[in-house]
């Protein structure tokens, strides 16, 4: 798998990705530690909590992350999902579960399309 069809397969922009990144190169070693990354688990960890504060800062991450490297399905419902989690609110919106399910399956998607790149392409 090309590192143009991963980004095809995981709903991402790689010509963006080509914007803010200097080379192919790095695109492809900063994607393969993309499932590394501790924020998706923490936001896991502050909604079964119910811990808004930690849930916002975790889904703010996520899609500073997911942005950072044009992963634009899993930003747009990190995004939206982070305004849901302003500091603002007292608790976590109701509203704000449903989305969270729709942060996990673009995220799980990204994370298994990376995987098989990463594998393909012996990272």
């Amino acid at each position: 798998m090309t590192i143009q069809e991963c980004y095809r397969q995981l709903g991402g922009d790689f010509a963006q990705a080509q914007k803010r990144l200097p080379s192919e190169k790095l695109i492809s070693r900063l994607i393969v530690k993309f499932p590394d990354d501790s924020s998706f688990s923490s936001l896991c960890i502050a909604m079964e909590e119910g811990d808004c504060g930690k849930a916002f800062r975790a889904a703010h991450t996520l899609k500073g992350v997911s942005g950072s490297l044009s992963l634009d399905r899993l930003f747009s419902s990190a995004s939206q999902l982070t305004e849901l989690l302003r500091p603002e609110a007292e608790g976590i919106p109701a509203s704000a579960h449903a989305l969270f399910e729709e942060v996990q399956q673009d995220y799980r998607l990204a994370v298994r399309v990376i995987r098989s790149y990463s594998a393909s392409c012996g990272s």
